[in-house]
């Protein structure tokens, strides 16, 4: 069907599995496990399943963080490859009921605890080290932007970024509705970021940590590759937030963790020591030469 021809909704929606793009076979009207297989476990009370997408990133980034500020934040990021459908496997199902990385299970307690949602996992590390909060009066704040991000970037990923890129074909009438949205969404945090160094003012917090892995790539004409298609360029206090943001030394850490594309030294498909950021990155290296 083109975009131009018209849709009439059937009575009663029917699953079609073929209908839906390079995603299509990920997505399905059903929750649960769609077969057996127990998650592997380390040896560090923190044990991540994630993948390096921007969901993804944002705990990675967040454990980088804290090891670099000095707290006992060691973890195992095991890679979960969603488009091999990982994410179904009955044991990630039992720490994510709703088969969406990342997923986490905290052992530093009594008891084992499951963690699931980024936003949840980083509030979750942040209350338990104390870190990456603001002060006490930005909490209000703090929340806001964090749930904004949450609520908001559904609409830049599932929605501008798949029918603008993933979609089976161009589609003019939901491509105009997604960009108008995330221009909307950039204009947002252009206006808030005026003579802000970080979404709190001078504070770098789990709100930073959240927003940027979705809206710097944007600003930086890395997600999409829409910069140019999005003017990218009309939104420079979210320019310059996000090069501050991405020249940190623990955001280059956390985003090559999980990772599975772009080249070989951005990538470290598992992390377990800080040691294989450069045995695992040189590995790949000499397999590409």
């Amino acid at each position: 069907m083109s975009d131009t021809e018209t849709y009439t909704p059937p009575k009663v929606w029917i699953w079609d599995k073929e209908n839906g793009g390079k995603w299509a076979g990920l997505n399905r009207p059903i929750a649960g496990p769609t077969h057996d297989k127990d998650l592997p476990v380390g040896r560090h009370p923190f044990q991540l399943y994630s993948m390096g997408t921007p969901n993804g990133a944002k705990v990675t980034v967040m454990f980088e963080e804290l090891l670099a500020a000095g707290h006992a934040a060691e973890y195992d990021a095991w890679l979960i490859r969603i488009g091999n459908g990982d994410q179904f496997g009955s044991g990630f199902v039992a720490v994510n009921p709703n088969s969406k990385i990342p997923a986490l299970m905290d052992h530093s307690g009594d008891k084992p605890v499951r963690v699931f949602e980024s936003g949840a996992i980083l509030m979750h590390l942040a209350e338990k080290f104390g870190a990456f909060q603001g002060r006490a009066e930005d909490r209000p704040e703090l929340l806001s932007w964090l749930m904004w991000q949450m609520g908001s970037a559904p609409y830049l990923g599932g929605g501008f970024g798949h029918f603008y890129a993933y979609a089976p074909f161009p589609m003019e009438y939901p491509i105009n509705r997604f960009a108008m949205e995330a221009k909307r969404q950039m204009d947002v945090l252009n206006r808030h970021l005026e003579g802000r160094e970080w979404i709190l003012g001078e504070s770098y917090s789990i709100a930073d940590i959240a927003i940027c892995p979705w809206y710097g790539r944007l600003a930086l004409g890395e997600a999409y590759e829409a910069g140019e298609f999005l003017s990218v360029h009309e939104y420079p206090n979210v320019i310059a937030w996000a090069e501050r943001f991405f020249a940190r030394p623990a955001v280059a850490r956390g985003r090559m963790v999980n990772k599975t594309f772009g080249p070989p030294e951005t990538q470290l498909w598992e992390r377990h020591d800080a040691a294989d950021f450069d045995t695992q990155t040189q590995d790949k290296l000499q397999d590409k030469g």
